[in-house]
């Protein structure tokens, strides 16, 4: 899609000049390497706004309209993107004549593009074709999750397995997930795997001891056929982990949760890099602030709290403060949404994420990281390690300002959205990259300019 849309783009910009200037050259003064950046800019900010504005991501079965409406707002965003980028380099500007033709052009060929051919008819030529072995209860999940959402993966069907063979079992065989497709066998699995054009076999399968065709699984494996099991094959689909299916030595053994020297060093530059960038932008506007929160109600300007850290060590986090001076005088309770404790001004700071702004003095003391999981307080904490296995994982990294669960995981304040938002604590430490962290950097710009998450 990536692809498509920067050739699009490119051949909109051509169009353009060639509709404004009657051919297609270079705006007077420009070398041919500036013509170079300048289309390079162009092509790579139209993708931008477009993934800011999520045309990537459009539900299954959208309209048209919806489709239209989407690349309209991409190509506005582009716009306002673009008048940055020249107020600060004019040398890349284009003309307004022919930036005007890119813009609609792109929007119209991007719009034709997307609902002719659909971002769900152009993934499934590339998706992974999964045959899922089993047919209880975790195959019927993971067979939900294919089908109630577009992405890089097609069901084909369920196989039945039952003491290592491939197929019914010699009693009652079970009718499988309601509205499945059960596969009937075609010669060992890499045959059937075959006949049904599957590229992936997902194991799920409640019990595996002595049920497992391990001879047909290696045949896959080294002819082409991916082999994996239910927990991996969900933490691909959807980004967290499956902490049903967790065992300590899932995680000993695991490739994942290991951090490197280099990667640590890396992040600890990063963050002392933007939060420096943040506080020097936003500190002209710290008077302001200020003052609205002292008008508004009476109290502190900054709101202390004790939150658990790395290690479990506790320290103070900062914030403006956006709550009533007296909003815990009956003891601490948990954050609700909507919370009437809330002031006017401080509803506006935590909707645009205003009041998160302090924290950055806890990414430059190294007491926080600019992404990690979000620091509990220690009340919670203590009751939540009792409740949730695996909970005090989350404390082996640094707490961060954003993260992995709040970028995917709308705002919750109960045990079982605690539950949720560990799932994807989890797979962030176990997955830590410089680039997974760019990601997040990308999925907090639109959580703030939309409003999402927590």
């Amino acid at each position: 899609m990536l692809i498509s849309d920067a050739l699009l783009a490119l051949v909109a910009l051509l169009a353009a000049t060639w509709l404004r200037l009657g051919c297609v050259q270079l705006p007077d003064g420009l070398l041919p390497e500036q013509g170079v950046k300048v289309c390079a800019i162009f092509v790579l900010v139209e993708l931008f706004s477009s993934y800011l504005m999520e045309v990537y991501t459009l539900a299954r079965g959208v309209r048209k309209r919806e489709i239209f409406v989407t690349c309209l707002q991409a190509g506005c965003a582009a716009f306002a993107l673009l008048s940055v980028v020249y107020y600060l380099d004019p040398s890349v500007m284009l003309g307004r004549g022919v930036l005007f033709f890119a813009l609609v052009i792109f929007v119209l060929f991007q719009f034709a593009w997307h609902a002719t051919y659909g971002s769900e008819a152009r993934r499934s030529r590339f998706a992974h074709r999964v045959l899922i072995l089993g047919t209880g209860e975790v195959a019927s999940q993971l067979g939900g999750l294919l089908t109630s959402q577009s992405g890089s993966f097609t069901l084909v069907g369920y196989l039945e397995c039952c003491g290592g063979e491939i197929g019914p079992a010699p009693s009652e065989p079970d009718p499988g997930p309601a509205g499945a497709q059960l596969i009937s066998k075609e010669g060992d699995l890499l045959e059937t795997a075959r006949s049904n054009k599957a590229t992936m076999v997902v194991v799920a399968l409640a019990e595996r001891r002595g049920v497992l065709p391990l001879q047909e699984m290696m045949r896959c494996k080294l002819n082409g056929v991916e082999v994996v099991d239910a927990s991996t094959f969900y933490e691909i689909v959807q980004g967290k982990l499956m902490l049903e299916q967790m065992t300590p030595s899932s995680i000993i053994f695991s490739s994942g949760y290991h951090r490197t020297r280099l990667i640590d060093a890396c992040k600890r530059c990063f963050d002392l890099l933007l939060s420096v960038a943040m506080l020097l932008l936003s500190a002209p506007f710290f008077p302001l602030i200020a003052l609205a929160i002292k008008l508004d109600s009476p109290g502190p300007l900054f709101f202390r709290q004790v939150r658990v850290g790395k290690g479990e060590k506790s320290f103070v986090l900062y914030k403006f403060r956006s709550m009533r001076q007296d909003a815990e005088r009956n003891g601490a309770v948990w954050a609700v949404k909507n919370d009437t404790r809330v002031t006017s001004v401080g509803r506006f700071l935590r909707n645009s994420r205003i009041d998160e702004i302090p924290q950055l003095y806890n990414v430059l003391k190294g007491d926080m990281s600019f992404i990690g999981p979000r620091p509990e307080r220690p009340e919670f904490v203590a009751g939540l390690q009792r409740d949730i296995y695996y909970y005090s994982k989350r404390h082996t990294i640094k707490p961060g300002l954003t993260g992995w669960a709040q970028v995917r995981y709308p705002y919750g304040a109960t045990v079982e959205d605690t539950v949720e938002k560990l799932r994807y604590d989890l797979y962030y430490i176990k997955n830590i990259s410089l680039r997974l962290d760019m990601m997040i950097i990308f999925e907090t710009m639109k959580v703030v300019l939309f409003g999402r998450g927590r």
